[in-house]
């Protein structure tokens, strides 16, 4: 079913699954957009929708290497590998560089977007009415959602477990951004950041020999929602591969003109110039997360002034990021031939 990868091949596909482990991670950023664009989207979903009934017998019965090749293991592997390098890697330069220099990273990813639309619509050759009544409606959703307000944090486990599938669609679905999800749902900060630290304590003081964390409540609390959390992830994950690869199959036209549009209204979420609105006490002092940083729960978009050298700047990054697009397309095209 799929085609013999090289070991450059195989490279660049560990690659990818840095960059969608990195994008996945950034509120208004898409890794679907990513396996949209470099032109492994289809066998993603395909792959995770062999993650069937038929691959847990293979599995409970000991067929191993039959498993493996019944899932794609091989794709699947890489690209996961990726994703698990990128979030203690790259995802952590990130996140210096979105600290240190916000608004030129955001002008990249900017200018990346605007590049996936160039790139999905240019050999689309399919409007009709219905597809272009299917692009307005994800044209309207993704506006929509770049302007809704954030809820309230909400640890109810089986809230958390909706949390987990819902945020898994920024990797199934190019345009809609998990991490942004996270945040209008008011649990980006619970399930990305005290959760993930939990977790990482815990492995640190188990390699110390240290014991001392199971009498601690608030830490089997967050390790517990984290475990929901993952749960609802990977069940998401899986029956939305399901859902998507029937989409793709019987409806494919509409689906790719419903992700043009929906991409396009996104642009909203990762416009660059914008003011981070953070969440403050009664009397209008910030407060602050688990690592002692403010926490976010909106931004205010603005103008920029066109009057200064950073505004040209970030608008030189924009650049950047239609290129890093545009090379995409070039590999895309050079590895067919």
């Amino acid at each position: 079913m799929y085609e013999t990868r090289t070991f450059l091949d195989k490279f660049f596909l560990f690659i990818k699954g840095l960059c969608m482990g990195a994008a996945n991670k950034v509120p208004g950023v898409s890794g679907g957009i990513v396996a949209f664009v470099a032109g492994f989207y289809e066998e993603f979903i395909y792959s995770l929708q062999k993650i069937n009934a038929k691959a847990f017998k293979l599995l409970i019965s000991g067929r191993f290497k039959s498993f493996y090749r019944y899932i794609n293991g091989p794709f699947l592997s890489l690209l996961i590998f990726g994703m698990l390098v990128s979030y203690f890697s790259i995802s952590k330069l990130l996140d210096f560089f979105l600290e240190k220099k916000e608004l030129y990273v955001w002008s990249a990813f900017f200018g990346m977007i605007l590049g996936s639309i160039y790139y999905i619509s240019k050999d689309f050759e399919h409007w009709n009415r219905k597809t272009i009544i299917s692009g307005l409606i994800g044209l309207v959703v993704g506006i929509s959602i770049s302007f809704l307000s954030p809820a309230k944090e909400n640890d109810n486990l089986f809230f958390i477990f909706l949390c987990g599938i819902i945020s898994v669609s920024g990797m199934t679905l190019p345009g809609l951004s998990g991490s942004f999800i996270l945040i209008l749902l008011g649990n980006y900060v619970l399930l990305l950041v005290d959760s993930v630290n939990a977790l990482y304590d815990t492995f640190a003081e188990l390699l110390r020999g240290d014991f001392s964390f199971v009498e601690n409540k608030t830490r089997i609390a967050t390790l517990k929602i984290l475990a929901v959390f993952t749960l609802g992830s990977a069940t998401g994950l899986v029956s939305l591969s399901h859902l998507l690869s029937y989409v793709l199959k019987y409806y494919k036209h509409i689906t790719t003109a419903v992700i043009i549009g929906f991409i396009t209204g996104s642009l909203g979420v990762v416009w660059p110039w914008k003011k981070t609105i953070y969440k403050t006490d009664a009397i209008g002092n910030p407060l602050l997360d688990s690592n002692g940083k403010e926490i976010i729960v909106n931004y205010e978009r603005y103008f920029p002034d066109l009057s200064i050298s950073e505004t040209w700047w970030a608008v030189f990054f924009i650049g950047i990021g239609i290129v890093v697009l545009l090379s995409l397309d070039w590999y895309g095209k050079n590895r067919k031939k």
